[in-house]
């Protein structure tokens, strides 16, 4: 089986990597000079300088894997091979796209007699290692097409991928996955912070309560595992902002929470508390504090 990899970032490139060595053909593209590169010493796999290069090696009928920041890069880059491909092919987006993109995307390639697959992809950096989570949507026939590629890329053959249904399903649940994501690990935080606190008095070990959590309790998860794997190193946190990044999914959920009028507080409060750490939160919390000094009289903290 023979598939063109179009973005070899962190994913991407994991991605390429694990298929070339489950017996997979894989042709590579990507803009960054440095990220082909690091793909370079792969055996058998072949890389690319330019998009219509990569798309003419491709024997048809070509399929390709996207593995793009969303947005206007991976937009850009359907426009140009929805010029480049012929009726047959097929394109899996990989990123993390609204669904509603993906299924306006799937629209453009079926006007065109081509196929459009849309992907959740879960696993990150360990996935090269451990197998990627997939959340496939899109028709049964091009899902079919695509399922070699997500029994390689998986834990195991039978398991961790899934067709979830039409074009948009698969980056639906990728969403909701992420939201839910936002809410354990807020709760992992909130939880381990309220321990730090008490850490004086009750002298806490929390890097061996988090590994000793990592077994049979209803709370472990890999999200745990990591977490005691980060408390393992006391000093790591010492230097480290804190200032929580969200990506984009978490707000998508939580809009689409507010749109079908289904209440999802945990996930919303936990995008809530991101926010507040990158500085939203700022002007408020010296509102308040200015408000206790009022009414009460009481101490207004200084930074």
């Amino acid at each position: 089986m023979e598939i063109g990899v179009v973005g070899a970032g962190k994913m991407g490139g994991n991605m390429a990597r694990r298929w070339q060595a489950g017996g997979i053909d894989v042709a590579v593209f990507d803009r960054s000079a440095v990220a082909l590169a690091d793909v370079a010493d792969v055996p058998g796999l072949r890389t690319f300088p330019s998009l219509p290069a990569l798309v003419d090696a491709l024997a048809p009928p070509r399929l390709l894997w996207l593995m793009l920041p969303t947005g206007k890069p991976t937009g850009q880059t359907i426009e140009e091979l929805l010029a480049l491909l012929t009726p047959g092919d097929l394109v899996v987006d990989g990123a993390n796209a609204h669904y509603r993109d993906s299924q306006r995307h799937a629209k453009l390639f079926q006007e065109r007699a081509m196929a459009f697959v849309d992907a959740g992809v879960s696993g990150g950096i360990w996935g090269l290692e451990q197998g990627y989570g997939l959340m496939l949507g899109g028709d049964p026939a091009a899902v079919e097409r695509v399922a070699p590629l997500a029994r390689t890329l998986a834990p195991s053959p039978d398991r961790g991928w899934v067709h979830c249904g039409p074009a948009g399903a698969g980056h639906f649940a990728k969403m909701v996955h992420n939201g839910i994501e936002y809410g354990l690990m807020q709760a992992y935080a909130e939880g381990f912070s309220l321990m730090a606190a008490r850490q004086q008095d009750l002298e806490l070990p929390l890097a061996e309560i988090a590994e000793a959590w990592c077994h049979g309790t209803v709370i472990r998860s890999w999200l745990l595992e990591l977490t005691a794997d980060v408390l393992k190193d006391g000093a790591s946190l010492d230097n480290i902002a804190a200032e929580v990044a969200d990506s984009g999914e978490g707000r998508w959920t939580a809009q689409e929470a507010i749109d079908l009028g289904v209440p999802a507080p945990v996930i919303s409060a936990a995008l809530m508390a991101r926010f507040s750490s990158q500085g939203g939160g700022n002007f408020g919390a010296r509102l308040l504090a200015m408000l206790r000094n009022a009414f009460g009289g009481h101490a207004i903290p200084r930074d």
